[in-house]
Parts: C-alpha cells; structure tokens; sequence
C-alpha cells in the first residue's frame, strides 16, 4: 500500500484517534483540492500543518483579517505573518 491508497475515511478515523500525521495528510489533500473550509476545520481541531497552508494562503492574497482569525485560532506564526505585513505597509 503507497501513500496515496489510503482513503480519506481511513485518515479521518486515525486524525480522531489522535494521530498527527493523517491530519497533517487530511491538510495536505484539502489544499490540494483548494478547501479552504476543511483546512479551516482542520486548524480548529488543532492541525499545525493546516494553520501553515491557510497562513501561505492569506499571506499571497494580503488577507489581514483571515491572518487574525488564523492567529486567534490558534497558529501563532499567523500573528507573526500578520505583523510583518503591517509593519511594511507603514
């Protein structure tokens, strides 16, 4: 069985049971598939990964607020991002 056998049910099943890595794979299939509210969900349920690929995402798109609610969510390198931005934009 490669990598990409495993099915999503299976990866969801394992990111319940507390298993870092299917949820970091749940991420990474969301962003590929361009669900922006599943990643969302993810970073909710305390998925770094996520938190990363929602954070480049806002970052490319200059999206201040989606930064903040990133950061409040929990991903602090969403804060860090954010602050950056508004500093150069001074």
């Amino acid at each position: 069985m490669t990598n990409t056998d495993i099915d999503r049910e299976t990866l969801r099943a394992l990111a319940d049971g507390g298993n870092e890595t299917a949820l970091d794979r749940l991420a990474d299939l969301a962003d590929a598939a361009d669900d922006v509210e599943e990643l969302r969900e993810l970073l909710d349920e305390g998925s770094a990964r996520a938190g990363l690929l929602l954070t480049r995402r806002a970052v490319a798109a200059g999206d201040l607020r989606e930064l903040q609610r990133i950061c409040d969510a929990g991903y602090d390198e969403a804060g860090d991002e954010l602050n950056r931005l508004l500093d150069t934009s001074t």
